[in-house]
């Protein structure tokens, strides 16, 4: 019988060792797929695609004992050679092959040239043919920064006390109602996709204090812009006891400086692939939302068509606004009207008209909305009756208020967007694995 001890030892030589000078002048076995070959005749140039990058092989026919004909882009090897200084080569070493293992084959060649430096092909074909487009070195690298800003999101709110919860993603309702839901049929009763966690994440406000979800919602908008998708990732949180909805913004921002930070020291190489410019967190200022629709309005000839929502027009001006003025790369706009918020967003006590809200702005975009919720059971209430509202369907979600909550709030960002804006992309697709839009349901 065999017992298993979580160890597995490989003869693979792994990526630090193989960068590091103790190989030199050594054996070492590399595996990974074939990305291209420079077939020069005698010699040959085959490049290794591993999860860390790509790594330079010399293939001689005479030496290796098969022939170059033999290879084809997208076989997964194992290759087993001598580490040798190569100046004009990545990392400044070579691997030149003296036995080669051919691991798999394709069936057939690859759609398109994904060893390009750039795809040049439309977002619509990348899209189509996605999980052959993401071995493109430049556009997995996409991926790589938006696993950073989840992983800064969950070791940010970690370190400040935070559980991490799951919440499901079908009930009975959505958090926000209205017309863009997803409707369909449970066991012959009818359900929706969730739209956000929000019920769920207040509850249990009441239950760990603070409370943080990375998780799919879904939202039935038919829009066909480049900046709306009908699925996508929201990086959710939720904190009790606070003084004031500033609270979550200033923890907003103390998770976007720790994003950026993780990306300088450990994603350099992504930042240098893509070309990305890191934005300026330090300080981000705020502004309330009429101010800044009549600061716009005043700098840019622009008369106010919609006193009650920012139009996209108005976001982009807001965010140009704030770069010319102060260099800001985000800006908080607060104070959102009663009337665009959800039920359970905190009126402000001196004018009811506006609530204790903030849209955070990201280079002229919203990728984030939040703010302080209603606490207490009986304001709460009366809120649900001022707008009109049934509370069928809400009486678990009511029920914790009657049992004591605290003041509390928080907010949602959107990571694809949030991930697009970094990027400097112009459409939300690119930063989306597998999107979901008006059209698109494969792959």
């Amino acid at each position: 019988m065999e017992f298993l001890d979580g160890r597995w030892e490989k003869e693979v030589t792994d990526w630090d060792t193989l960068l590091g000078d103790s190989v030199l002048n050594e054996t070492a076995v590399v595996e990974g797929a074939i990305h291209s070959i420079r077939n020069m005749g005698d010699v040959a140039f085959v490049i290794l695609r591993r999860r860390e990058g790509l790594f330079q092989t010399v293939f001689e026919n005479e030496k290796v004992g098969m022939s170059i004909h033999d290879l084809k882009e997208a076989m997964t090897v194992r290759a087993t050679g001598i580490v040798k200084a190569e100046e004009r080569a990545p990392h400044g070493r070579e691997l030149r092959i003296v036995s080669m293992k051919i691991l798999s084959s394709p069936a057939e060649p690859l759609p398109m040239a994904i060893d390009k430096w750039k795809l040049n092909t439309s977002l619509e074909a990348k899209l189509n043919l996605r999980p052959i487009a993401l071995r493109n070195i430049k556009e997995r690298s996409k991926f790589k920064i938006q696993e950073a800003l989840v992983r800064a999101f969950r070791d940010y709110l970690y370190d400040h006390g935070f559980t991490e919860i799951h919440t499901p993603k079908i009930g009975a309702r959505g958090a926000e109602g209205g017309a863009n839901l997803f409707k369909l049929s449970y066991f012959h009763k009818p359900a929706v996709l969730a739209q956000s966690p929000q019920f769920y994440k207040q509850m249990m406000v009441g239950v760990f204090d603070r409370v943080f979800e990375t998780g799919p919602v879904f939202r039935a908008e038919k829009h066909n812009t480049k900046r709306h998708l009908n699925e996508y990732t929201s990086l959710d949180f939720e904190m009790g006891y606070i003084d004031s909805f500033e609270e979550i913004m200033a923890m907003e921002t103390g998770f976007l400086q720790y994003a950026m930070e993780l990306l300088r020291k450990d994603y350099a190489k992504e930042l240098e692939i893509l070309k990305v410019q890191l934005p300026d967190a330090s300080r981000i200022p705020a502004v309330r939302f009429d101010v800044a629709k009549e600061l716009v309005s005043q700098k840019y000839n622009r008369k106010i068509r919609n006193p009650f929502d920012l139009e996209p027009e108005e976001e982009a001006l807001i965010g140009q606004y704030f770069k010319e003025e102060y260099d800001a790369d985000f800006v908080f706009v607060t104070h959102y009207p009663s009337k665009k918020r959800p039920f359970y967003a905190m009126d402000d006590p001196a004018d009811d008209r506006f609530t204790l809200s903030f849209d955070l702005l990201f280079h002229g975009l919203e990728i984030t909305t939040g703010g302080q919720r209603i606490h207490d059971y009986q304001a709460l209430k009366e809120k649900i009756a001022a707008r009109g509202m049934e509370e069928e369907g809400m009486e678990q979600y009511l029920d914790t208020f009657k049992h004591g909550m605290p003041p509390h709030g928080g907010l949602g960002i959107g990571l694809e967007r949030l991930t697009m804006q970094l990027l400097g992309e112009e459409n939300v697709r690119e930063a989306c694995l597998f999107p979901r839009d008006l059209n698109r349901l494969e792959p």
